[in-house]
């Protein structure tokens, strides 16, 4: 695979993954938060999980097997995950799609801050501009009134200090174990029966509910939690850092363009300037850091 393709098979994984964002809206019309985040992460399972068998028996050959710390690594992976995902499933009911998308991306800054507090490894100078304009860029979004977000913007700005935190353990441990589908795999599966659990105390369950909520949730468990993360993890191989970091930014812009297309959405100018304020804050948080770096594949 060459850089070029790698990069379009990105540009494929940040659609799916914006698109996903509006089946998530439209399945609460069928469906409650809990069981489409179980049904949906147990799909995702099922689709990483001949990777993560793979990585199991290659481990086996090797000699190698998880300690105890990294078993108990793996669960907090998944529970931070769950977190996440049902935080920011429970925000979208009562936000807009754009705005979901732009204010679950503040997990960008917040990930080298929590690097920092936790492992004392000291974040780039680029963190604490981009926090600030990510600030600016939610009051903009807000119409320049903070009191106009919603309960649902909260809930989604809650989700990304979960997402922060899961991106964190994700790096930990496929360190750790060099295992990432595994990884992969144990997180969506805690998170399925996590939603499962849930789903059974909080809600009422329902096949006609899941079959009416069919597509969107073989969208969200097939397409963006098991063939993107399988797409993803390999087109990375093939391609720089600073351009998948890049491309994966366009996952919030293409959350709008669809909200738009399929949703109707439509944002006030100010509204639009945030998006675009915010949008600049994940790009130079990325890519400011890896400047001056030398290319480590061929284009």
């Amino acid at each position: 695979m060459t850089r070029w393709q790698a990069n379009a098979v990105i540009v494929f994984v940040a659609l799916i993954w914006g698109t996903t964002f509006v089946v998530q809206q439209t399945s609460m019309d069928n469906i409650g938060p809990q069981y489409f985040t179980g049904v949906r992460f147990l799909l995702g399972t099922f689709v990483v999980l001949p990777f993560a068998l793979r990585e199991v028996r290659r481990m086996k050959r090797e000699g190698r097997t998880l300690s105890r710390a990294n078993k108990l690594g793996l669960i907090f992976t998944g529970v931070s995950m769950y977190l996440a995902s049902i935080l920011q499933q429970i925000g979208i009911m009562d936000t807009t799609v754009t705005n979901a998308a732009f204010l679950t991306a503040f997990y960008v800054p917040l990930v080298p801050v929590l690097a920092f507090m936790v492992f004392r490894a000291k974040p780039h100078w680029s963190v604490w501009p981009g926090g600030v304009m990510c600030v600016f860029g939610t009051y903009l979004l807000s119409g320049g009134n903070l009191s106009a977000l919603g309960a649902g913007d909260f809930w989604v700005m809650g989700s990304a200090l979960f997402w922060a935190v899961q991106v964190v353990m994700i790096g930990v441990m496929v360190t750790r174990t060099n295992a990432p589908a595994l990884v992969a795999t144990v997180q969506f599966f805690i998170t399925g029966i996590f939603g499962m659990a849930m789903g059974g105390m909080l809600e009422t369950f329902s096949f006609a509910d899941i079959h009416n909520a069919g597509f969107e949730i073989l969208y969200a468990g097939i397409m963006s939690a098991g063939i993107a993360f399988t797409l993803q993890a390999v087109a990375q191989n093939y391609t720089e850092a600073a351009d998948a970091a890049i491309i994966m930014s366009a996952e919030a812009v293409f959350a709008a363009i669809a909200g738009a297309f399929f949703l109707g959405e439509r944002l006030a100018p100010a509204e639009y300037a945030g998006c675009g304020v915010i949008l600049a804050a994940i790009i130079g948080v990325q890519l400011l850091p890896m400047m001056g770096r030398r290319p480590k594949v061929a284009i």
